[in-house]
């Protein structure tokens, strides 16, 4: 397998790399190349040209800006896992990149990459769903915010002009003491997960829960917040009924189906994994 033939070209800087994005016809964007690779060897994609992000100078970074984590969309994965500050500050972010690939794929893969990608299963894709990332897009006519919430269109397909570069992603930090947890299914360990969920809870002094958020990966063209889950247990007291009643909701989605996974199955996993991420978060969770 052998790529397709295309012109590489190689910016070395932000302004550089979308005034080439501005004047080229059916450029790809290179940034961790771990999916883009592949699929140009496979021939899945046939791009005239490849605008390599590798050496664009201020787009690798973590930073703390109190209330979030800001990362540069050309953040290395194994710098994500390594992080002390997302440790301490986004623990499910830190769990989830542990199922994200291996380790070799996460020497080079990129935060950024995984987003525009947008894979359904992809962990970083999930986890920027239940944090309620925003987005930091740059092109011709200037930089621009958004929701992670508006970023997927279709299935694959995120809401980005061919000329603009995704630059940053913010990630809302939960106050310290929250619980949280990420579970997968996937046929084996770095494969792509057939479904997943994030959790993320906190509690109030009397125990009950003061805030939810429930994210479903793989199972639907884009990630799946459920809001009506979380609507369900806040103001509850944590048990597994509860976590139960919300996996019961989880199950009842219209999930994706295809030659490999039917959608009954993605229902049945929804509810297993919801359920299991849940009980993780509670177990983390640290009352004030």
């Amino acid at each position: 397998m052998k790529p397709p033939v295309f012109s590489y070209h190689d910016p070395r800087s932000l302004a550089e790399a979308v005034s080439l994005l501005g004047r080229l016809e059916n450029a790809k964007v290179l940034a961790g190349g771990q999916s883009l690779m592949p699929m140009l060897n496979m021939r899945y994609v046939l791009p005239d040209h490849v605008v390599d992000l590798g050496r664009v100078e201020g787009l690798a970074y973590i930073r703390d800006d109190g209330e979030a984590v800001v990362v540069g969309a050309m953040t290395r994965q194994r710098d994500i896992e390594f992080s002390p500050l997302v440790k301490e500050k986004l623990p499910l972010l830190a769990e989830a990149i542990l199922s994200t690939g291996h380790r070799q794929t996460r020497n080079r893969g990129t935060i950024g990459g995984s987003l525009c990608h947008l894979d359904p299963s992809a962990e970083q894709v999930t986890v920027a769903a239940a944090l309620d990332a925003t987005l930091t897009i740059e092109g011709p006519r200037g930089r621009r915010t958004m929701p992670f919430a508006e970023f997927p269109v279709a299935f694959m397909t995120p809401n980005i002009e061919p000329d603009e570069l995704l630059v940053e992603i913010r990630l809302p930090a939960w106050p310290k003491g929250h619980g949280y947890g990420f579970v997968e299914f996937a046929r084996r360990h770095g494969d792509f997960a057939i479904a997943s969920a994030a959790a993320l809870l906190q509690v109030d002094g009397s125990g009950k829960i003061a805030r939810a958020s429930l994210t479903l990966g793989g199972v639907d063209t884009a990630p799946l917040r459920m809001t009506e889950a979380e609507e369900l247990m806040v103001g509850q007291v944590p048990d597994e009924g509860l976590f139960r009643a919300a996996g019961e909701i989880c199950g009842r989605i219209e999930a994706m189906d295809d030659a490999l996974v039917p959608a009954s199955y993605r229902r049945k996993l929804a509810a297993v994994m919801s359920r299991r991420a849940l009980v993780l978060a509670q177990g983390r969770v640290e009352r004030p």
